[in-house]
């Protein structure tokens, strides 16, 4: 299926968007959702996103490139990024930025939508998709049981970390200074890392994560 955003005078809509289609089922989702677009499916409705800026690009780029490469020296787990999709319930399907599988899961990571459970999701947060990744994919990730949740917001310069606890996220916002996951075991960033302009070099910065420990100076 294809889908054409346009103003009043039927031309294409340039600026970032998300469209909510009404209506739909999880079956008809994975019949007609298109592979190369991000597609998301939740409780009976479709959310279509504009196309990535070239600025999100680079921070999604960045971060499966930093987290791809630890867990490929470290022989741990799988780094995947979107539009993979992730069936998070019956009702809830997402298609998170970049993700990743413990090493018990990733050999499951097979057709789509997954059906496996990330033990780290990054979101890369814009203004249309800000609620969405800060209120209802909380929820989703949450209820999925997703142990850690961050959402990168290149506009506020910030890290929301979402680290799950009984009865919920345990929440911290970040606007500097070192990382740390919880789920994937040893590996850290520098939250400025995520902002610099140009983006820094992916090679100096795995060789510090991996030069040291996690919560260091």
């Amino acid at each position: 299926m294809k889908v054409m955003v346009v103003d009043e005078r039927k031309e294409l809509i340039r600026e970032p968007y998300v469209v909510r289609l009404g209506g739909w089922t999880l079956e008809r989702y994975l019949r007609e959702a298109p592979e190369h677009a991000r597609w998301e499916f939740a409780y009976g409705e479709v959310v279509v996103y504009s196309p990535a800026s070239a600025e999100h690009q680079d921070r999604v780029r960045f971060l499966l490139r930093l987290l791809d490469g630890y867990c490929e020296v470290r022989r741990w787990g799988k780094v995947l990024m979107g539009p993979a999709a992730v069936q998070l319930s019956p009702e809830v399907v997402r298609e998170p930025d970049v993700f990743v599988l413990a090493p018990e899961d990733a050999g499951r990571a097979r057709g789509t939508p997954l059906q496996v459970r990330p033990v780290l999701v990054v979101e890369v947060a814009s203004a249309p998709t800000r609620n969405i990744d800060l209120r209802e994919k909380v929820l989703d990730y949450a209820q999925a049981g997703i142990p850690e949740y961050w959402v990168v917001d290149a506009d506020r310069s910030e890290v929301t970390v979402h680290r799950l606890r009984a009865g919920g996220y345990e929440v911290t916002v970040l606007t500097g200074g070192r990382l740390a996951s919880d789920a994937v075991p040893g590996f850290w960033l520098e939250v400025g890392w995520l902002f610099q302009q140009p983006m820094p070099s992916v090679g100096d910065c795995l060789a510090r994560v991996l030069s040291a420990e996690a919560g260091r100076p």
